[in-house]
């Protein structure tokens, strides 16, 4: 991860910008570090990212910094950060087509649910073997989040720059290093595993559990709910409890309604930055 930006000098006209972007950087680090991996934090997390982007479009776009960036040495940061951009955008579409899938085997459980149709089983078991599938692809795009992320924390320590430029180019780095992170967060709050142990959720603290006597699991994520309540419909002998599955496939989708919003929002500011980054660039 990138090193917190130590407090500088700056011109009065860019200071409060980049105060007020460390301000927020800073509130987003602290809330993430202390939310569970549910559909509501993940939320305002990803809300508090669009508007961190909105700020630092203010930042991008102000005559000091495009003055402090019209150098040779600065533009190949601005190109580094640039190609950032790329993977930022490549996550966030990946996340909303996993999204998308998921809303749509959401649907058709809830459909075969609801007309109580002979291909129930059959539905459960589709849904368990997106699940499995789905893993499969957020593991991949861990992988890939993983070497950005190491891209991203590297230090300017090499660069015989002016602080103005170092601190721009030093939010612009940790702004993405935390939109990494982030997508992390995203990309495992939807792939909960399925498993009797339960220890990679256990380690994310994103599910805690009851005493193994009691039948009813605790799951703090809207997942992993639905995937105790599928297993227990799918294996159990006892009578089904269809209703209480149809509440959590409803709140499931809710919350990927909500998920979608906001990754459709969070896209357009990534874009957009994008698009600034690029104006930086041209003569």
């Amino acid at each position: 991860m990138a090193q917190p930006v130590r407090s500088i000098s700056l011109p009065s006209r860019l200071n409060p910008i980049s105060q007020k972007i460390e301000s927020e950087l800073n509130k987003l680090r602290t809330c993430r570090s202390s939310s569970p991996l549910g559909s509501e934090s993940l939320l305002i997390n990803l809300s508090g990212l669009a508007e961190l982007f909105n700020s630092i479009e203010e930042l991008v776009q102000s005559q000091l910094t495009q003055q402090a960036l019209n150098h040779q040495q600065c533009k190949a940061l601005v190109e580094e950060t640039l190609e950032g951009s790329v993977w930022l955008l490549d996550s966030c579409g990946n996340a909303r087509d996993l999204l998308l899938t998921m809303k749509q085997q959401v649907q058709d459980l809830q459909s075969a649910l609801r007309r109580k149709k002979s291909s129930i089983d059959s539905s459960v078991h589709a849904y368990l073997c997106f699940r499995k599938k789905a893993k499969k692809n957020v593991a991949k795009s861990l992988r890939e989040l993983k070497k950005t992320e190491t891209r991203f924390g590297c230090l300017l320590h090499l660069l015989d720059v002016d602080y103005n430029v170092l601190i721009v180019i030093k939010l612009l780095r940790e702004l993405s290093a935390l939109t990494v992170s982030m997508f992390q967060s995203l990309f495992v709050s939807l792939s909960i595993p399925v498993t009797t142990r339960w220890s990679l959720v256990s380690k994310l603290k994103a599910v805690t559990f009851a005493t193994a006597s009691e039948k009813e699991q605790k799951v703090h994520n809207e997942v992993g709910t639905v995937d105790v309540a599928l297993c227990s419909l799918h294996k159990s002998d006892a009578k089904m409890d269809v209703k209480k599955v149809q509440l959590r496939l409803e709140t499931l989708g809710c919350s990927i309604t909500g998920l979608e919003a906001g990754l459709e929002r969070l896209f357009r500011c990534l874009l957009q930055h994008r698009v600034s980054l690029l104006n930086l660039l041209t003569p």
